[in-house]
């Protein structure tokens, strides 16, 4: 019997959220802690693209956070589960939720 795999990717906005978070002072993870968690989970980042950023005109403003939103229209475009914890993806059709 084989065991199923998966790829797991990061985002590229993710990145961007904790740089950002990072400046602010509300994250003390530095650029060195994020590539070295990258690699040492052997994540593949998805870049933002076009096709995303296009999907968010179908993307209703459930969530106010719009780092959110992109990546709910991200995955919605790749056709990709999403992992949160956080209640107000389960708003969106279509999203399928992991966690």
């Amino acid at each position: 019997m084989s065991k199923a795999t998966a790829e797991c990717e990061l985002s590229a906005i993710s990145i961007n959220e904790i740089a950002i978070k990072h400046l602010r002072g509300t994250l003390t993870f530095l650029p060195s802690d994020v590539d070295a968690g990258i690699a040492q989970l052997g994540l593949r980042i998805l870049p933002f693209a076009r096709e995303h950023a296009m999907k968010m005109f179908e993307v209703d403003v459930h969530h106010g956070d719009p780092f959110d939103r992109e990546l709910i229209a991200q995955a919605l475009a790749e056709d990709m589960p999403i992992i949160t914890y956080d209640q107000m993806f389960g708003r969106y059709r279509g999203l399928r939720l992991i966690w």
